[in-house]
């Protein structure tokens, strides 16, 4: 022992001791505690995933698709990349619309949904026949739970025909329903994989 040590009282170093020894334990209840969090945060979101069975109803109908959460996610994601994603947001408008309970809401929401999807100025304005317009806006007058269901049909129609049929061959879908062939190359499964992963990402983000 050092002589400035041997030169401290007994009680002095049993002190120190004790207080090294109290330190030591508070670091590691520290990095205990700060791995613990980590791992809770890391259980708190773990991987969503769609099932590859729900993914290929997706295919049998538009219906199954936009009524399907993730199925909504995906499709609108891809109608944004085409600058279109005005005709399924209206759709979702019109479907919220109609689970209006309060008449004294149906004008206000009736009016708001006019204004950004159908009227002259709309800033969303959807591609509607001018005899489905002009009805539409007489339906304004005394707005009721179906005032929007002919738009709304031809929007789905439109979408059904022409965007529904780009996106099943689009890779928005088929990096959902194609598992990596068996026979690929590492380095390509691995890049295949890891696509998948951010689209399902995507998809989730926007659900929440």
């Amino acid at each position: 022992m050092c002589k400035g040590l041997a030169a401290l009282p007994t009680t002095c170093l049993k002190s120190a001791k004790d207080m090294k020894h109290r330190l030591g334990f508070l670091l590691q209840k520290s990095d205990s505690c700060d791995y613990s969090s980590s791992q809770g945060k890391k259980e708190k979101t773990p991987a969503q995933r769609v099932s590859q069975e729900e993914v290929k109803k997706w295919a049998d109908s538009l219906e199954n698709l936009i009524h399907h959460d993730r199925g909504l996610a995906a499709f609108r994601a891809f109608l944004k990349s085409e600058y279109s994603e005005e005709n399924i947001e209206f759709w979702v408008s019109c479907e919220d619309y109609k689970k209006t309970k309060s008449p004294a809401k149906l004008s206000p929401k009736a009016r708001k949904i006019y204004n950004e999807f159908i009227s002259v100025q709309a800033t969303k304005e959807v591609n509607l026949d001018s005899c489905t317009r002009e009805k539409t806006s007489q339906n304004m007058l005394e707005p009721t739970l179906s005032c929007f269901d002919e738009a709304q049909r031809k929007i789905f129609t439109l979408m059904e025909k022409d965007s529904y049929r780009r996106f099943l061959k689009s890779h928005f879908y088929l990096d959902l329903v194609s598992p990596p062939a068996a026979g690929c190359r590492p380095e390509n499964c691995k890049r295949t994989r890891a696509h998948n992963l951010d689209c399902n990402a995507n998809i989730v983000s926007q659900c929440a």
